[in-house]
Protein backbone atom coordinates (compact mmCIF):
# COMPACT_ATOMS: atom_id res chain seq x y z
CA UNK A 1 0.00 0.00 0.00
CA UNK A 2 1.35 3.46 -0.81
CA UNK A 3 -0.07 6.68 1.17
CA UNK A 4 -1.27 9.70 0.16
CA UNK A 5 -1.18 12.98 1.18
CA UNK A 6 -3.93 15.17 0.89
CA UNK A 7 -4.94 18.68 2.45
CA UNK A 8 -5.66 19.35 5.94
CA UNK A 9 -2.75 16.67 6.48
CA UNK A 10 -5.81 13.68 5.86
CA UNK A 11 -3.88 10.66 4.85
CA UNK A 12 -5.53 8.09 2.40
CA UNK A 13 -3.81 4.44 1.26
CA UNK A 14 -3.96 3.81 -2.26
CA UNK A 15 -2.74 0.27 -3.80
CA UNK A 16 1.18 0.06 -5.16
CA UNK A 17 -0.16 -1.16 -8.70
CA UNK A 18 -1.97 1.79 -9.38
CA UNK A 19 0.05 4.70 -7.81
CA UNK A 20 3.66 3.12 -7.48
CA UNK A 21 4.04 1.92 -10.80
CA UNK A 22 7.51 2.48 -13.58
CA UNK A 23 7.18 4.47 -15.86
CA UNK A 24 6.54 3.46 -19.33
CA UNK A 25 6.90 5.71 -21.98
CA UNK A 26 6.37 3.10 -25.11
CA UNK A 27 3.07 2.47 -23.67
CA UNK A 28 1.79 5.44 -23.13
CA UNK A 29 3.10 6.68 -26.48
CA UNK A 30 0.55 3.80 -27.80
CA UNK A 31 -2.27 4.69 -25.33
CA UNK A 32 -2.00 8.42 -26.11
CA UNK A 33 -1.94 8.16 -30.25
CA UNK A 34 -4.87 5.55 -30.00
CA UNK A 35 -6.95 7.69 -27.64
CA UNK A 36 -6.24 10.73 -29.96
CA UNK A 37 -7.25 8.64 -33.65
CA UNK A 38 -9.87 7.38 -32.05
CA UNK A 39 -11.34 10.98 -31.91
CA UNK A 40 -10.48 12.10 -35.45
CA UNK A 41 -13.50 12.49 -37.69
CA UNK A 42 -13.73 10.60 -40.89
CA UNK A 43 -14.12 12.11 -44.35
CA UNK A 44 -17.59 13.18 -45.16
CA UNK A 45 -19.47 10.32 -46.96
CA UNK A 46 -20.88 10.66 -50.46
CA UNK A 47 -23.29 8.17 -52.63
CA UNK A 48 -21.85 6.11 -55.72
CA UNK A 49 -24.57 6.28 -58.65
CA UNK A 50 -24.96 2.39 -57.09
CA UNK A 51 -26.28 4.05 -53.78
CA UNK A 52 -28.20 7.76 -54.83
CA UNK A 53 -31.92 6.68 -55.26
CA UNK A 54 -34.09 7.20 -58.35
CA UNK A 55 -32.92 5.93 -61.73
CA UNK A 56 -34.81 3.09 -61.88
CA UNK A 57 -36.12 3.05 -65.62
CA UNK A 58 -34.34 5.02 -68.96
CA UNK A 59 -34.99 8.38 -68.72
CA UNK A 60 -36.30 8.42 -72.38
CA UNK A 61 -35.51 5.89 -75.50
CA UNK A 62 -32.70 5.43 -77.19
CA UNK A 63 -33.06 7.11 -80.38
CA UNK A 64 -35.10 9.24 -82.02
CA UNK A 65 -35.19 12.25 -79.45
CA UNK A 66 -32.37 13.95 -80.75
CA UNK A 67 -31.20 14.43 -77.25
CA UNK A 68 -27.94 12.26 -75.90
CA UNK A 69 -28.65 8.55 -74.78
CA UNK A 70 -28.83 8.28 -71.21
CA UNK A 71 -29.36 5.16 -68.85
CA UNK A 72 -30.11 6.44 -65.57
CA UNK A 73 -30.34 9.69 -63.87
CA UNK A 74 -28.05 8.46 -61.14
CA UNK A 75 -24.68 9.45 -63.92
CA UNK A 76 -22.61 11.13 -62.10
CA UNK A 77 -22.42 13.13 -65.76
CA UNK A 78 -26.26 14.34 -64.30
CA UNK A 79 -27.11 16.58 -61.30
CA UNK A 80 -27.87 15.01 -58.44
CA UNK A 81 -26.55 11.87 -59.71
CA UNK A 82 -23.70 10.05 -58.02
CA UNK A 83 -20.05 10.29 -57.45
CA UNK A 84 -17.60 9.07 -59.31
CA UNK A 85 -14.71 8.48 -56.91
CA UNK A 86 -17.13 8.88 -53.83
CA UNK A 87 -14.95 10.04 -50.40
CA UNK A 88 -15.95 7.02 -47.71
CA UNK A 89 -15.81 7.36 -43.82
CA UNK A 90 -12.35 6.36 -42.72
CA UNK A 91 -11.82 4.49 -39.62
CA UNK A 92 -8.64 5.66 -37.32
CA UNK A 93 -9.22 3.50 -34.53
CA UNK A 94 -6.42 2.03 -33.58
CA UNK A 95 -7.13 -1.40 -31.35
CA UNK A 96 -5.86 -1.10 -27.27
CA UNK A 97 -6.97 -3.98 -24.85
CA UNK A 98 -8.24 -3.18 -21.78
CA UNK A 99 -5.20 -4.45 -19.83
CA UNK A 100 -2.95 -1.93 -21.71
CA UNK A 101 -4.60 0.90 -21.17
CA UNK A 102 -5.27 0.74 -17.56
CA UNK A 103 -1.20 -0.15 -17.32
CA UNK A 104 -1.01 3.26 -19.21
CA UNK A 105 -3.17 5.04 -16.91
CA UNK A 106 -1.36 3.58 -13.37
CA UNK A 107 2.13 4.40 -14.80
CA UNK A 108 1.16 7.69 -15.64
CA UNK A 109 -0.60 8.67 -12.34
CA UNK A 110 2.12 7.31 -10.65
CA UNK A 111 4.48 9.52 -12.75
CA UNK A 112 2.65 12.57 -11.65
CA UNK A 113 2.58 11.59 -7.75
CA UNK A 114 6.41 11.32 -8.18
CA UNK A 115 6.47 14.72 -10.13
CA UNK A 116 4.34 16.25 -7.29
CA UNK A 117 2.07 16.93 -9.80
CA UNK A 118 -0.94 15.36 -8.37
CA UNK A 119 -2.71 16.59 -5.73
CA UNK A 120 -5.33 15.32 -3.77
CA UNK A 121 -7.79 17.01 -1.54
CA UNK A 122 -10.52 16.01 0.23
CA UNK A 123 -13.72 17.65 -1.41
CA UNK A 124 -14.51 20.16 -4.16
CA UNK A 125 -17.53 21.94 -4.68
CA UNK A 126 -18.89 25.65 -4.96
CA UNK A 127 -22.57 26.28 -3.76
CA UNK A 128 -23.36 28.62 -6.47
CA UNK A 129 -22.82 28.27 -10.96
CA UNK A 130 -20.50 31.32 -10.67
CA UNK A 131 -16.92 31.42 -12.02
CA UNK A 132 -15.86 33.85 -8.92
CA UNK A 133 -16.80 31.15 -6.10
CA UNK A 134 -15.16 29.11 -8.59
CA UNK A 135 -11.58 31.13 -9.18
CA UNK A 136 -11.91 31.77 -5.74
CA UNK A 137 -11.54 28.15 -4.39
CA UNK A 138 -8.72 27.48 -6.94
CA UNK A 139 -6.79 30.73 -5.40
CA UNK A 140 -7.20 28.40 -2.16
CA UNK A 141 -5.32 25.90 -3.48
CA UNK A 142 -2.47 27.98 -5.55
CA UNK A 143 -3.66 26.64 -8.45
CA UNK A 144 -3.87 28.41 -11.83
CA UNK A 145 -4.22 25.41 -14.06
CA UNK A 146 -5.14 21.68 -13.70
CA UNK A 147 -7.18 18.98 -14.24
CA UNK A 148 -9.67 18.76 -11.35
CA UNK A 149 -11.04 15.12 -10.99
CA UNK A 150 -14.19 14.49 -8.40
CA UNK A 151 -16.53 11.64 -8.37
CA UNK A 152 -19.62 11.52 -10.18
CA UNK A 153 -21.62 12.69 -7.18
CA UNK A 154 -19.17 15.48 -6.66
CA UNK A 155 -20.12 16.63 -10.10
CA UNK A 156 -22.69 19.07 -10.32
CA UNK A 157 -24.13 21.17 -12.00
CA UNK A 158 -23.14 24.46 -10.40
CA UNK A 159 -19.53 23.03 -10.42
CA UNK A 160 -20.11 22.50 -14.35
CA UNK A 161 -21.01 25.76 -14.88
CA UNK A 162 -18.78 27.29 -12.67
CA UNK A 163 -16.13 25.90 -14.70
CA UNK A 164 -16.65 25.88 -18.12
CA UNK A 165 -15.41 29.17 -19.25
CA UNK A 166 -11.78 29.61 -17.48
CA UNK A 167 -8.88 28.82 -19.72
CA UNK A 168 -6.46 26.33 -18.62
CA UNK A 169 -8.63 24.33 -16.12
CA UNK A 170 -11.15 21.69 -16.79
CA UNK A 171 -13.48 19.34 -14.67
CA UNK A 172 -14.22 15.81 -15.24
CA UNK A 173 -15.69 13.03 -13.40
CA UNK A 174 -13.35 9.99 -12.25
CA UNK A 175 -15.02 7.87 -15.26
CA UNK A 176 -14.29 9.99 -17.82
CA UNK A 177 -10.40 10.62 -17.03
CA UNK A 178 -8.31 9.74 -20.10
CA UNK A 179 -4.28 9.76 -20.87
CA UNK A 180 -4.84 13.05 -22.95
CA UNK A 181 -6.03 14.77 -20.25
CA UNK A 182 -3.77 13.69 -17.80
CA UNK A 183 -0.49 14.20 -19.60
CA UNK A 184 -1.72 18.17 -20.67
CA UNK A 185 -2.22 19.51 -17.57
CA UNK A 186 0.16 20.73 -15.59
CA UNK A 187 -1.95 19.48 -12.36
CA UNK A 188 -4.02 17.12 -11.82
CA UNK A 189 -6.12 17.56 -8.45
CA UNK A 190 -8.52 14.43 -7.19
CA UNK A 191 -10.79 14.44 -4.71
CA UNK A 192 -10.29 11.56 -1.95
CA UNK A 193 -13.54 10.53 -3.71
CA UNK A 194 -12.48 10.14 -6.80
CA UNK A 195 -8.85 8.38 -5.91
CA UNK A 196 -10.62 5.43 -4.41
CA UNK A 197 -13.07 5.05 -7.51
CA UNK A 198 -10.27 5.49 -9.89
CA UNK A 199 -8.40 3.03 -7.79
CA UNK A 200 -11.49 0.40 -7.87
CA UNK A 201 -11.31 0.54 -11.33
CA UNK A 202 -7.62 -0.14 -12.56
CA UNK A 203 -6.55 -2.97 -9.88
Amino acid sequence: MKTLAGDNHSVLNVADSVFSRDYNEALIHQVVVAYMAGSRQGTKAQKTRAEVSGGGSKPWRQKGTGRARAGTIRSPLWRKGGVIFAAKPRNYEQKVNRKMYRAAIQSILSELLRAERLLVIEGFKVETPKTKEFVQALKQLDIKEALIVVSPEEFTEELYLASRNIKNVAVVDSQEINPVALMCFDKVIMTQEAVKQVEERLV
